[in-house]
């Protein structure tokens, strides 16, 4: 298999070097080309391994390509380890990455970057492989910063829009910040193991659990709790968590398929994979699991929220994908780590169809985003409209679909999981994605309805030209809606509580909430049939119920509650204040110090006193000096004796 493994990474990779570097050559059709058929490749190789892997019986591997370096005995190492988790995430990543190229050549029919575009995306596939195929911490946090780096390309295609170089730099700067809490994470991990191999490390927890290290002079830290805490904080850049959550909506201003990649398979879910890598290591701290579901139920909750009131097409999907990113979480640090890796599976079917139906309204539309300048659009585009439903309705965990077997087994972990310990934490969990699911419902089909129902609010230009998208477009869509719609009802049984994962998740007995909710699991259709008795079905009924009466038969209502609670809109309108506080805080006092700098110490001190002021010094001086040097005889015998006549007074003076 080792030459699967090798062809499913660097084919993406081959194709992106000839995409880049020769897309002039061989033109738009050699450029897509070659990357849907590397991309391809892959996909169908990755699902090859899955097969094998799950139904041929095959053992995991772990394999080591290539040794970069060795230093004092420390290992820096290329490798794979592929178990269950990976192959999931393979496929996971490959196939949508592959609907998504397809997708690109018609969104991208007309972008003079075409040939550019394919190749970052290609690129993007390769470094996400190499983050989740990873067998050791060094490669980890290669694929780690390669996507970082993809995404910043990517955010910033449009390099022209000014509005388009402020998010990338933005995606940039706030992925830092977690990068250089990753970054020590894994330095602690290397300071008590002295190795970067996943199988070293995860077989000395139990030590590293034992030992204790002083943050701060006379503050003893658990070791383990300070290398989960520290990987978390990456964690949060990449996944988005609240406070590192503020870059994810301004990555909208790269072109929508990037949005569905990023958003649905790739980047965002890169921290939560890494949890669930983890587990061996954040089984042994509690506290670092309470940090985790406290950071995802406050994004879960209150990042939904700010769903509501967005009015671009595309960043109410962005909040969407915050909130649900928070649900992972939550199951992350309720030690549900199979729940939280089989929404991610669920949630990037359906979020990529979202991204990409939102992006074929925005083709039809002439590019249009506004929710308010649309309307009746069901009419003139039948496939995007049920799709779109499709992919809402598993968003919002209508029963049957992919998102509510996810979805409704996630925070039945999360009610359940208060019995082991930290039990306010967990209840407040457990009501934040309660909430959330009735928030979800809401602004989910808000902008549904405003889309697609109700009156047509576009101009009649716009409206002249309305018509179904090329298939390029919708046949991804529908690829897409048929797992959306049903792959929960073949894969929840399986992977929550068939042992999907093996070995490659660690839970500690006591803390294996799935487990005890397996005791009484009676398969898909017995989940289904006492739905209605929970209150995440009512909720979310009530949502779909809410979005129905204000959207559809009381369109003049939403305004009125506006100016009603216009301090609470404005609130969540600018979206709680975060990005006032590192635009307007944190960037402005840095630029102030700089400034302050600049003026005080380059320009007064550096330039004016040393540089500056040396120069002009050593002219006066020179200009002294200059007077001396008359030409005259007279002069000179003058100076002469008056230096004798000093010289022999000091031999007299001194004698």
């Amino acid at each position: 298999m080792y030459s699967y493994y090798l062809t499913i990474v660097l084919a993406p990779l081959f194709a992106a070097i000839v995409a880049g570097l020769f897309g002039y050559k061989i033109g738009r059709k050699g450029a897509h080309s070659i990357t849907i058929g590397a991309v391809g490749l892959s996909c169908v190789l990755s699902f090859y391994v899955l097969y094998r892997m799950y139904w041929g019986g095959a053992e995991p591997e772990n394999i080591s390509v290539y040794t970069w370096a060795v230093s004092d005995g420390l290992r820096m190492e290329v490798g794979f380890l592929v178990d269950r988790l990976t192959v999931l995430m393979m496929a996971v990543v490959t196939f949508v990455s592959f609907m998504v190229h397809i997708y690109t050549i018609g969104y991208m029919h007309d972008d003079p970057g075409y040939q550019r575009f394919f190749s970052y995306i290609s690129l993007f596939t390769f470094s996400m492989l190499m983050l989740v195929m990873s067998n050791n911490f060094l490669q980890l946090f290669f694929g780690w910063e390669a996507v970082g780096l993809v995404s910043y390309l990517l955010i910033g295609f449009w390099f022209k829009r000014e509005t388009a170089i402020f998010a990338n730099l933005k995606a940039f700067l706030v992925n830092r910040v977690g990068d250089f809490g990753f970054i020590l994470g894994i330095a602690a991990v290397v300071m008590f193991t002295g190795s970067l191999d996943y199988a070293t490390v995860f077989g000395q927890a139990e030590e590293v659990a034992a030992q204790s290290v002083e943050v701060f002079p006379g503050s003893p830290w658990n070791a383990m709790t300070l290398i989960c805490i520290l990987l978390f904080i990456g964690a949060m850049g990449k996944s988005a968590q609240a406070p590192l959550h503020v870059w994810l909506p301004d990555s909208m201003e790269g072109p929508t398929p990037i949005s569905a990649l990023i958003h649905a398979a790739t980047m965002v879910t890169a921290g939560i994979f890494m949890v669930a890598r983890m587990s061996p290591l954040y089984e042994f701290s509690t506290t670092a699991l309470a940090v985790v579901i406290v950071i995802g139920a406050i994004t879960a909750f209150f990042m939904g929220l700010l769903g509501i009131v967005q009015n671009d097409i595309k960043r109410v999907v962005a909040y969407s994908t915050l909130s649900q990113l928070g649900y992972m979480t939550v199951a992350l640090g309720a030690s549900a780590y199979g729940a939280a890796i089989f929404h991610l599976m669920t949630h990037a079917f359906f979020k990529a169809l979202l991204f990409l139906a939102a992006g074929s309204v925005i083709i039809a539309m002439h590019h249009e985003q506004d929710i308010r300048k649309m309307g009746g659009i069901r009419k003139y585009m039948p496939i995007t409209y049920w799709t779109s439903l499709i992919g809402s309705l598993a968003l919002i965990g209508f029963p049957g679909t992919a998102g509510f077997f996810s979805k409704d087994l996630l925070i039945e972990a999360v009610r359940d999981s208060h019995w082991h310990g930290e039990g306010a934490v967990y209840w407040i969990a457990y009501l934040s994605v309660l909430l959330g699911v009735f928030v979800t419902a809401l602004y989910s089909f808000r902008m549904f309805f405003l889309v697609f129902h109700g009156e047509e609010r576009m101009d009649k230009e716009t409206r002249s030209h309305l018509h179904e998208t090329p298939w390029v477009v919708t046949v991804p869509l529908v690829m897409l809606a048929i797992p959306s719609l049903a792959i929960g009802w073949f894969t929840v049984g399986p992977v929550l509580f068939g042992g999907f994962f093996g070995d490659a998740i660690f839970v500690e007995h006591s803390r294996d909430v799935l487990a005890h909710i397996g005791e009484h699991w009676h398969g898909p259709m017995g989940l289904l049939t006492h739905t209605w008795q929970t209150p995440v079905f009512w909720l979310a009924m009530g949502g779909l119920a809410t979005a129905v009466y204000l959207y559809l038969l009381r369109p003049d209502l939403p305004a009125k509650i506006k100016a009603k609670v216009e301090g609470l809109y404005n609130l969540l309108d600018r979206k709680y204040y975060f990005d006032d506080l590192y635009i307007k805080g944190f960037a402005a006092w840095g630029r102030g110090i700089g400034t302050a700098l600049w003026k005080h110490g380059d320009q007064f001190l550096i330039d004016g006193v040393l540089v500056n002021g040396t120069a002009n010094s050593v002219g006066k001086l020179a200009g002294v000096m200059r007077q001396l040097q008359s030409g005259y005889l007279y002069t000179y015998a003058f100076a002469m004796i008056i230096g004798l006549t000093m010289f022999l007074g000091w031999l007299i003076w001194f004698r």
